[in-house]
């Protein structure tokens, strides 16, 4: 299973944002192109797990919009990643 965990420092506090495929599942369905607002709100609405919301919370908010999971976590693995060529078998 891939995971990403990313460490944030600030002052004399370190959260980490840990995600894995099953974390970051949750969000497919999310209204993309979204804001960490949005994506907060549809998390929470959605009954998606607490370490959802507190990763989501972790994300530096600069206004930013995100277009998909990759913006948030780069290593979120594609369709390609486990599609396989049906003429070799």
């Amino acid at each position: 299973m891939r995971h990403f965990c990313k460490i944030h420092r600030n002052l004399n506090t370190i959260s980490i944002m840990y995600w894995t495929l099953e974390l970051a599942s949750k969000l497919e369905d999310a209204p993309w192109p979204a804001t960490k607002d949005e994506l907060l709100d549809y998390a929470m609405r959605s009954g998606a797990p607490l370490e959802v919301i507190e990763n989501l919370q972790e994300i530096e908010d600069e206004g930013d919009t995100y277009e998909s999971i990759e913006d948030i976590w780069p290593d979120y693995p594609s369709k390609e990643d486990f599609l396989f060529n049906e003429d070799e078998y």
